[in-house]
């Protein structure tokens, strides 16, 4: 029947709409929790900094104490 030049139309079937379906579905599933993952990733390093901070400021205060007891000493 190709040999007339007739094509004949491609048609969709209902598993294969299925299919698309939840292809579709399951990659903007993994959009979202892409997104979800660089938010939390986002969060922890700001957790990060403000651990340091509070650590360094700890030792700044005990070197502080170290010094000022080193001062009065004298």
């Amino acid at each position: 029947m190709a040999e007339d030049g007739r094509r004949f139309e491609a048609f969709e079937c209902a598993p294969g709409l299925r299919l698309a379906a939840h292809e579709r579905v399951s990659a903007i599933h993994q959009e979202h929790l892409n997104a979800r993952l660089d938010r939390l990733e986002e969060m922890m390093e700001r957790l990060e900094r403000r651990l340091w901070l509070a650590v360094y400021g700890v030792a700044g205060v005990i070197l502080a104490q170290a010094f000022q007891s080193f001062m009065s000493a004298q």
